[in-house]
């Protein structure tokens, strides 16, 4: 993950706050705005205070109760203040109950819920929080693995708006000395499983500048030797793409799609 120091940089939904402290600590950001989604009261009795504590100590704005879906909610962050926003293992919290997610949810499965909110996450981001004289970034820090890598994130989010997709990189995490992953549900520490960062702006690629670009891998041009749903390909020949495309992972792969675009046709 590159970070400039002289980015502005607001972190969202950051559990126990210990990557925004291992930021601030390691790669001391020109300005850092942290946030949680929980009440202070949920993050002492969950993970505690010592993260959330450093961060007062180094003069950090740190906003609890911060939900990236609600601007109404975002009584303390001021409009276009910030270079890059930052959301780190997004994922929806599980349901206690299949009652409770009838009532929530009704016919819209966990796949697009998670896709929702990756989308409201770049959305509100770009419009609300991103400086337009800046470099105007968002990063999602994502996995490879189940549920994660069936979301489609590299070219379902941004259907139907002006943020550009503009690459990804690797997340190492031993950059960031102290950060750990937690569950979204539970005071736990989650496997490190590999990480990537993928990159959003409404700027283009061209505008990049070079430190970031150089770190920045790009998506291979969409046709018919691959497959975008489930990052395949490409395919040597037409038998390759028929039994590709007759596997259970891609008939997933595209029931989870239709139901996405179905979803944003409704929205």
């Amino acid at each position: 993950m590159y970070i400039d120091p002289q980015w502005r940089i607001l972190t969202v939904g950051d559990g126990d706050l210990s990557f925004s402290n291992a930021l601030f600590q390691h790669h001391a950001p020109q300005h850092l705005t942290a946030t949680i989604y929980d009440s202070l009261t949920t993050l002492q009795s969950k993970y505690g205070d010592d993260f959330h504590q450093q961060l007062l100590d180094r003069h950090c704005q740190v906003l609890t109760e911060f939900d990236i879906t609600k601007p109404e909610t975002w009584s303390h962050v001021s409009k276009h203040s910030f270079d890059l926003v930052i959301f780190q293992f997004p994922l929806v919290p599980g349901f206690t109950s299949k009652t409770e997610f009838n009532e929530k949810c009704g016919h819209v499965g966990i796949n697009t819920l998670n896709r929702r909110l990756l989308r409201q996450f770049l959305i509100n981001a770009t419009e609300q929080l991103l400086d337009p004289t800046g470099p105007q970034l968002c990063y999602i820090t994502s996995k490879g693995v189940k549920p994660y890598s069936e979301w489609n994130i590299e070219h379902s989010l941004i259907l139907n708006t002006d943020i550009n997709y503009l690459g990804e990189m690797a997340f190492d995490i031993a950059n960031f000395p102290g950060y750990r992953i937690r569950n979204v549900d539970r005071d736990k520490h989650v496997k490190d499983t590999k990480g990537i960062t993928y990159v959003w702006s409404p700027r283009p690629t061209k505008q990049l500048t070079q430190a970031l670009s150089s770190q920045l891998t790009q998506l291979p041009e969409l046709g018919n030797p691959c497959c975008h749903f489930c990052q395949a390909g490409p395919f040597t020949s037409t038998q390759h793409k028929q039994a590709h495309e007759s596997s259970r992972k891609h008939l997933r792969m595209k029931d989870f799609e239709q139901q996405w675009l179905a979803d944003l046709q409704t929205a």
